[in-house]
Order: C-alpha cells, then structure tokens, then sequence
C-alpha cells in the first residue's frame, strides 16, 4: 500500500483535518512540496507562548524533504516525519538522539495527527520568484536579468531598459 493509498483511507475514514491535508499535500506538484532546512524545524519546534514551548514533544510533519543546515551546531532532539530526508540530516537528527519517521510509521503512532505539527518550506524561496514582476517600474524590488548596467557620462541603454519603462519616455504606473 502506498503513502497516498493509505492517507487517502485515513482521511476517509477519520474526521481528521490533518490527514485530509497531508492528503492533498502528497499530490501537489514538486514545485509545491517546497524543502525545508533543519533550522527552521527547530525554530518551530521550540516556539515559546507564554514562557512555555508549546510544539516541544510533538512530532514535526513535512510533506518535502528535510534539509540540513550547517549553520546551525548542535540541534536538539526532535522527531520529524518527511518523505524525504538528506543523508547529512538524517545523521544529525539521530546523532542528536531524534527519530526520522515515513509516513507510514506516523500513520501507526498518530492515526489522526494527534500531537503533530504540520510544517512546509517557503513557496518563494526559490531563484526564480525573484523575478517576478517588471524591473524598473517605479516601487518595484524585482531582481532583473541584467548583466551589467549602463553608467558614466554616455549612458547608452543596454539590456533590461525597456522603451517604454522610462521616465523620458512617458511611463507611468
């Protein structure tokens, strides 16, 4: 039985959100199961409200992949489900003394998601939504495909310096 098949039976026969989500989580596109580096899992891990850590104990849940972070020195002990783990951070999080779970393995431990987080990378970390957008409009922080800019004395137009995007030429936003 697949993951899809067996969270497919669990969101049918559970009233449970969290399994509905994972579902649908599982057949979302690459480019929408962003990763997710192990400083982040800490950081949400030991998320303090009112001098208590709320999410300590619980099991962190990415449909991604779960990166590491050389940044970061010494991370906690902490169980993460994924589907996906990069080797360097699979040998921390044991080395820490955590778990790596599959899905699977959750599915037996927390049927209907009790004492989980549900977790997933930032959409727009990737390069390419940077430059999104049109560069040179006035207000604008889009990152433009240019490869060098015009300057000095005879500024002469080059690259990414459309007709009709410049002030001389009339354009407003």
């Amino acid at each position: 039985m697949s993951v899809s098949q067996l969270y497919r039976f669990l969101a049918r026969r559970t009233d449970s959100k969290f399994n509905e989500t994972v579902l649908k989580r599982l057949f979302m596109s690459k480019r929408n199961r962003p990763p997710m580096s192990l400083a982040k899992l800490m950081k949400f891990l030991s998320k303090e409200k009112d001098g208590k850590a709320y999410n300590a104990g619980k099991v962190a849940v990415v449909v991604g992949t779960v990166l590491d972070d050389e940044r970061k020195l010494d991370v906690p002990a902490m169980r993460v489900c994924a589907l996906k783990f990069s080797e360097s951070a699979r040998a921390r999080i044991v080395a820490a003394g955590g778990e790596c779970l599959t899905f699977d393995q959750l599915a037996l431990q927390a049927p209907t998601g009790e004492g989980c987080v549900l977790l997933r990378g930032r959409k727009t970390a990737r390069e390419t939504d940077k430059h999104f957008g049109a560069p040179g409009v006035p207000g604008s922080r889009v990152k433009p495909f240019v490869r060098s800019k015009s300057g000095g004395k005879n500024r002469t137009r080059k690259f990414e310096m459309a007709r009709g995007r410049r002030k001389s030429r009339g354009f407003r936003v």
